[in-house]
C-alpha cells in the first residue's frame, strides 16, 4: 500500500492544517524536509508524554526547526498491546499552533511507531 493509499484508508497517522496544500503532506511523506530533531516517548505514560511533547515542540519552534520526529512506539509494551500514545498524538498535535502537518515516518525512520512533524517557519 502506498502512503497516499494509507492516508485515504485512515490507517496512517496524518494531519494537514486547514488551508495547507496536500502537496505539503506529500512532500513530508517523501522526505523533502530533513529531520532536525527528535524525541522518543518509549516508556512514558500519557501525562508525561504530553508534557514532553509540548516542551519539545515549543523548543524546536523557538529554535526555528521545521521538521522533527516523534517516536511514539507501536504499543507493544502497553497494557492491551494498543498504541496509546499514537492515538493521543491524533488529539494533541493538531491542537498545537506550531504544527502545520504530520505523517507516519518512513519505515527506515520508525514507520508506524513514529511521526514526522512539519512546524511553522519562524518569522
Amino acid at each position: 500500500m502506498s502512503p497516499d493509499e494509507g492516508l485515504e484508508s485512515g490507517e496512517e497517522l496524518s494531519f494537514l492544517r486547514e488551508g495547507m496544500s496536500r502537496h505539503v503532506l506529500r512532500q513530508l511523506r517523501r522526505g523533502h524536509w530533513v529531520v532536525q530533531a527528535g524525541i522518543d516517548l518509549h516508556g512514558m505514560i500519557r501525562t508525561e508524554a504530553a508534557a514532553h511533547i509540548a516542551q519539545f515542540l515549543q523548543e524546536c519552534s523557538a529554535r526555528g526547526l521545521r521538521c522533527v520526529r516523534i517516536v511514539h512506539g507501536k504499543g507493544l509494551g502497553s497494557k492491551n498491546h494498543e498504541p496509546v500514545l499514537k492515538n493521543k498524538l491524533r488529539i494533541w498535535l493538531p491542537r498545537r499552533d506550531e504544527v502545520l502537518a504530520y505523517c507516519q515516518a518512513p519505515d527506515d525512520d520508525g514507520g508506524s511507531g513514529a511521526v514526522l512533524v512539519l512546524l511553522k517557519a519562524r518569522r
